[in-house]
């Protein structure tokens, strides 16, 4: 169960806590309204530091792909600062935000770009990329030039045995996404991440990716503006009662400064805040378990657990 992180290969059976599927580190964003950026490397790598050591945090997917802002050098010294362990991506977001050489590479060259970035290193660096993300789409097909990122981030995948994970834009589209991805170009579904699904609460989109075999993922808790978390909660208990719980995957989507100031901390939402409720509810600490760590760390390395036993063994999950 290894996997690439910025620091190097690490075995994610021996690292204790859990594991955040979707999150940023650093992020710049332009939009119409101005940049949104994530940056703050003092209170980041605190936060990072107090989760660790009280809340159970052991490692973070962090998803920002090219031209989002990414800072290799960065994240591996928060790393190595924090001791928490960060997995990088690359990928390209959807299309508002795609750089040139999009519309300048074919696809081989794309899916050239990509397998660079992750068996060699990126942006000039020897910090390699462990997984394909957060690779993106709006509405519910694919533009033509996201269906292009998103074919390159399938063989990149393939030819450098990772996964992928996506943005789906307000929840919509991860249907066509998965299509593309495994009907299109063969990539295994466990090694697919669906994103934003607590965007929006069609049991029935969430039952059919996890069906397929895919991963749903609940991954901006604590985005209250965006949805509420009691929608989130009566979503993901439903994808657990309808025998889905491995197939689930949550996080908080960090992606600006400010989101480090809430009351429930940044980073640490998901524990302080949304586990708490989760148990309350009357899910069982087995099934935290495996939602928090057993599943992210099965997207990453497309390992199975043997049946009936647990895939790794947790503490301190929040």
């Amino acid at each position: 169960m290894t996997v690439q992180s910025v620091t190097g290969p690490v075995d994610l059976s021996a690292v204790k806590g859990a594991v955040l599927a979707h999150e940023h580190l650093f992020l710049t964003l332009e939009r119409e309204e101005g940049q949104v950026v994530l940056g703050e490397e003092r209170r980041i790598g605190h936060e990072l530091t107090e989760l660790r050591r009280t809340g159970g945090l052991g490692a973070l997917i962090e998803l920002s792909g090219r031209n989002m802002g990414r800072n290799a050098a960065g994240l591996r010294q928060l790393s190595e600062r924090t001791g928490v362990v960060v997995i990088a991506a690359t990928g390209h977001y959807w299309e508002p935000f795609h750089p040139a050489e999009v519309d300048q590479l074919d696809l081989d060259g794309l899916t050239e770009t990509l397998v660079a970035d992750v068996l060699v290193g990126m942006d000039g660096t020897d910090v390699r990329a462990g997984l394909l993300g957060e690779i993106g789409s709006h509405g519910h097909v694919p533009t033509p030039a996201e269906e292009k990122c998103l074919r390159a981030a399938a063989r990149a995948a393939k030819a450098c045995d990772v996964s992928v994970a996506t943005h789906a834009q307000d929840g919509v589209g991860g249907l066509a996404q998965l299509d593309l991805l495994c009907g299109g170009e063969g990539l295994d579904p466990g090694r697919v991440s669906i994103g934003h699904q607590d965007l929006h609460s069609d049991r029935t989109v969430h039952e059919q990716i996890a069906a397929a075999g895919a991963y749903v993922a609940f991954d901006t808790i604590g985005k209250t503006s965006f949805q509420s978390d009691e929608v989130r909660l009566a979503c993901l208990l439903d994808l657990i009662a309808s025998g889905h719980a491995d197939r689930a995957l949550l996080s908080n989507d960090i992606s600006r400064d400010s989101y480090l100031s809430r009351p429930t901390g940044g980073y640490g939402h998901l524990f302080n805040s949304f586990l708490p409720r989760l148990r309350e509810a009357g899910v069982d600490e087995a099934t935290v378990r495996l939602l928090t760590r057993e599943n992210p760390i099965r997207f990453l390395t497309g390992a199975q657990p043997a049946a009936g036993e647990p895939l790794t063994e947790g503490e301190g999950l929040g």
